[in-house]
């Protein structure tokens, strides 16, 4: 009995192997699989890319996370609160695993925080490799613990024990037919390196900038930075974008790393820009050239909306060009136009003033427009005005409005033989015609320094847009400017009104001098302000020897000599007028005050030079600012300092409230002052800015001011 019951004991135990052995194959022949288990909000499982794994191969094996909706869970940075997740490896010995490749995450705004990571259903791969001398046939159970938080209005820690069972195969592993493509999909899509060249700038505001390829020439409204390390930014803070030639610059709040003197040497993270997001790593040094200077970025706009945007960018421009005929920079040339509608109010060629005029306005504007146009595309930080910028420009225009106004003076006559010669032909008055148009150009020279109501917007649309669209934008404002003077050249019957040509003309004209002589003045003043006591000195001599030319120039004419003296009147005066230009051409800017500098002279309220670093420093410390944005150059700027900015009531209020005043000067360039413009929409000055202080976003002031708007402002600021 003993050996029939051994017997059968071997016989059961010989069909329990062989039952083993066919399981074990029948396995091996199996997908890898798990079950997916839920965890409370999310469900979880550990999928992989191959439907087995070859002795010594590498497979991927993704965290599946199915958030439930309206939960997320978080990336490897969280951001300003949160967990990343976490997986732990349990696998047999031999076998390896690598790091998580993360899926590049999204923003999650969480009242006055901003977190990083994922929404909806996220795979996580990550590389395993198995043993060379892993056994073919064999079946591995592959153990992994994943822990995550889950967060909607409350936040869950959660986990759980995930479990894969993975073949080991004798050739090639075949995709697993469920879960290879996407895991594939996931890995193509995994943020990586896109070739660009970075650098970290720190100061009260961090400047990020990057170059390369891939962000050059580009509109990215949406560009963002993911840094991997937590203490590098304050997340929850805005990044604000500036577009350059060759890349582009964000600005970033620092965080507690730059805070507390640990700043690192490099900062890596993700650059998300046009549907993007590549890796960067940023060594911490000076801001890259060619990556700022041309303003924020537009947003893309619907076909529809584009029209809209262009067509009302357009309509502005046309009633800004319309309301600079009543600002205070084109009087002085608007004078010339008064002597010529006088001089032509019973004549025939009227029309044909008014179309020289605006033909002199339309030309100088697109002139102007595409030189600006063509300086910011080769990545120049230039604005509306810029002509203004250069002290020989400036100089020059004062010697023009100097001899203009002897003109009107009766010094000497301009074209007096053109317009004799046209007279005795009995045509058009040719001589007044070039006149009329170069009074034109003169009057858009000098409307630079103005920008009235409805024309900043427009300028600062114009400069984000296509040239022909940008060209289109000018005209409209070159046409407004010329469209009152040219109307009345059309409108006969109310010149006529005026007396016949007579001796009041003379007495008209030599009265209308003066401002001429005051716009000279007040050039030579803007030149004093950015070539200091040596170029003001050199512009005098220059006024003196273009006076002295235009006297001897005026003798010659009246003299009516055909040579001798005449002539050499006339060579001495050209001399003259050689050497002034000479002494034009060696105006060279004075040096800028230093950025944040020390108190500044304003003849009102007590203020500080403007810096981006010094703004973000006042933030920080929750005080209220006040921001002008302003130029020596600028007529309305001045006015509005006059009229608003020394107001005893206004100076009080910000004495009262603890309003810092920051005055950011552009008379001569300064890149950092044209991108605050940009990031504000405008291509010119002036610009006022009143923030709370909570910081956020300031009030933006009307280009004309009041106390009363001012002091309203101030208020606002104040309760904020």
């Amino acid at each position: 009995m003993t050996r029939s019951l051994s017997k059968l004991v071997l016989r059961r135990l010989a069909n329990l192997a062989v039952a083993l052995c066919g399981l074990t194959l029948s396995l091996a022949a199996l997908p890898a699989s798990a079950a997916p288990v839920n965890s409370g909000h999310v469900t979880v499982e550990l999928v992989a890319d191959t439907q087995s794994v070859a002795p010594g191969g590498t497979l991927h094996i993704a965290l599946r996370q199915q958030i439930a909706p309206g939960w997320h869970t978080y990336w490897r940075n969280p951001g300003d609160s949160g967990e990343a997740t976490t997986i732990a490896w349990a696998l047999p010995p031999g076998w390896h695993a690598g790091d998580i490749v993360w899926a590049a995450p999204k923003k999650l705004p969480i009242g006055p925080l901003m977190d990083y990571g994922y929404e909806g259903a996220v795979l996580l791969p990550t590389a395993v490799t198995a043993p060379a001398n892993a056994t073919p046939g064999a079946s591995v159970l592959i153990r992994a613990r994943a822990d995550y938080l889950v967060c909607k209005d409350i936040c869950v820690p959660e986990g759980a024990d995930l479990t894969l069972l993975l073949p080991v195969s004798t050739g090639l592993p075949a995709a697993d037919p469920a879960w290879g493509k996407p895991i594939a999909d996931a890995l193509a899509a995994a943020p990586k390196s896109g070739g660009l060249t970075a650098a970290l700038t720190p100061g009260a505001s961090l400047k990020l900038s990057i170059t390369g390829a891939a962000v050059k020439g580009g509109q990215f409204p949406d560009a963002y930075f993911y840094p991997y390390d937590s203490t590098v930014i304050d997340h929850a803070q805005p990044q604000t974008i500036d577009r350059g030639p060759d890349g582009l610059t964000l600005t970033l709040a620092p965080g507690s790393a730059f805070k507390t003197g640990k700043a690192p040497a490099s900062v890596a993270g993700l650059l998300a820009f046009g549907g993007r997001t590549v890796e960067v790593n940023a060594a911490v040094g000076p801001p890259l050239a060619g990556a700022n200077g041309l303003g924020a970025p537009v947003k893309a706009l619907s076909p529809s909306g584009q029209i809209s945007a262009v067509l009302l960018a357009l309509v502005s421009a046309f009633i800004g060009g319309l309301i600079l005929n009543l600002m205070p920079c084109v009087f002085p040339i608007l004078s010339m136009k008064v002597v010529a509608l006088a001089r032509h109010a019973h004549g025939a060629s009227l029309a044909a003033q008014g179309l020289a005029f605006m033909g002199g306005v339309v030309a100088t504007f697109l002139l102007l427009a595409g030189a600006l146009i063509a300086a910011r595309a080769a990545g120049q930080a230039v604005g509306w005005g810029f002509q203004l910028q250069s002290p020989a420009v400036v100089a020059a225009l004062a010697l023009i409005m100097l001899l203009a106004a002897l003109n009107l003076s009766g010094v000497f006559e301009i074209g007096e033989r053109l317009q004799s010669i046209a007279g005795e032909a009995g045509g058009a008055d040719k001589g007044d015609l070039a006149g009329s148009a170069l009074t034109g150009a003169l009057a858009v020279a000098v409307a630079a320094p103005c920008t009235a109501p409805f024309m900043a917007g427009a300028i600062g649309f114009a400069l984000t847009q296509g040239p022909v669209v940008a060209l289109a934008i000018f005209l409209a404002l070159g046409l407004g400017l010329a469209a009152p003077f040219t109307a009345l050249s059309f409108a006969p019957g109310l010149l006529r009104l005026l007396p016949r040509p007579g001796a009041w003309m003379a007495t008209l004209k030599s009265v209308l001098a003066f401002p001429m002589y005051g716009a000279a003045a007040w050039l030579v003043w803007v030149f004093s302000q950015q070539s200091g006591t040596l170029g003001l000195a050199a512009l005098l001599a220059a006024a003196v020897l273009a006076g002295f030319a235009g006297w001897l120039y005026g003798e010659a004419q009246r003299a009516r000599m055909v040579g001798g003296t005449a002539w050499v009147r006339l060579g001495i005066a050209g001399v003259a007028i050689l050497l002034a230009a000479g002494l034009v051409a060696t105006a060279r800017p004075a040096p800028a005050l230093a950025a944040g500098g020390g108190q500044i002279e304003t003849g009102g309220i007590p203020a500080q030079a403007f810096s981006p670093d010094k703004l973000a420093a006042l933030h920080a410390a929750g005080k209220p600012v006040f921001v002008n944005l302003t130029a020596a150059w600028c007529v309305t700027c001045q006015v509005n300092e006059r009229v608003a900015l020394t107001n005893s009531a206004v100076a009080n209020a910000f004495a009262k409230d603890g309003v810092t005043y920051l005055v950011g000067d552009w008379t001569n360039r300064d890149a950092t002052i044209a991108q605050t413009l940009a990031e504000h929409g405008r291509a010119g000055v002036p610009l006022y800015l009143m923030y709370g202080a909570g910081g956020g976003e300031p009030q933006v002031l009307p280009q004309i001011l009041t106390p009363g708007i001012v002091l309203d402002a101030e208020k606002k600021a104040a309760k904020a």
